[in-house]
This record gives C-alpha cells, sequence and structure tokens, in this order.
C-alpha cells in the first residue's frame, strides 16, 4: 500500500502591521519574501507594486489601527494579495491631471493585476489582487 500525503490547503502569508508609513514598507518586503521562498520571483516585482499602493491607501484613507496583507499561492504561477482594514468604504480609482502628484495608484494596481476588486466584509473591506506569470492559468 502507497500512502501520499494530503495537502492541508495553499500555501499563505499574512501579517498585521500598525496603520503607520511604515507598514507599506513592511508589507512590500513580507510578501515579497514569501514569494522568493515559494520560487515564484517572476511575481515579485508587480506584488511589491501592488501590495505597497494597497497597505498605503490603506493607512492614508482610513482611521484604522491596523492593516492587514496576506499572501496566499493560488497556482503555479499565480498568487493572491489580500489588504484588509477597518473602513466599510470601497476604494475607487481616481481620475487625476497630468500634473497631480496623487491619485494614480488604483491604477497602477489595475495595470499590474490580472484582476482586482474589494469586498466588505464584518468590521471593514478587503481589498484583493490576482497575481499572474504570463500564460498562468
Amino acid at each position: 500500500m502507497t500512502m501520499t500525503a494530503a495537502p492541508v490547503g495553499p500555501q499563505r502569508y499574512a501579517e498585521r502591521y500598525p496603520a503607520t508609513r511604515e507598514a507599506a514598507t513592511r508589507a512590500r518586503r513580507d510578501i515579497a519574501l514569501a514569494l522568493e521562498t515559494w520560487g515564484m520571483p517572476q511575481l515579485v516585482d508587480a506584488a511589491k507594486q501592488i501590495v505597497t499602493e494597497l497597505v498605503a491607501n490603506a493607512v492614508e484613507h482610513t482611521d484604522a489601527a491596523t492593516v492587514g496583507a496576506s499572501i496566499t499561492r493560488t497556482g503555479t504561477d499565480s498568487a493572491r494579495i489580500v489588504v484588509t482594514d477597518t473602513s466599510g468604504t470601497r476604494p475607487t480609482p481616481g481620475t487625476p491631471a497630468a500634473a497631480d502628484e496623487d491619485g494614480r495608484g488604483l491604477l497602477l494596481v489595475d495595470a499590474l493585476a490580472h484582476a482586482w476588486g474589494s469586498e466588505l466584509v464584518h468590521g471593514g473591506k478587503r481589498v484583493w489582487a490576482e497575481l499572474r506569470a504570463d500564460g498562468a492559468q
């Protein structure tokens, strides 16, 4: 009789950060390390940009004391980033003028992610972004 190990679920990393300017830097580092550890370096650059924007938005536009960030491996070459906060307001992409210095974060997320969105949950919201390497399913 041959025995094989049963999977116990997808690889996942999650952390909560104090809602300070340093939160985005720490989340970016942690998410990149998770992807590197899982052998997914092709997703690191996009993931770093996305998690930076989402965490920075949560810190800047909410009164949350902490911000959650997680990454879950969803396939061989795909992952899902989730950022949570206690605000009940869903994010909307800005329409900045050419001279504006702010307001492009979600436009960048939209350009880098395969898909992204948000959902209200008990106690706040969850903003997610799907990452896929070129051609990944």
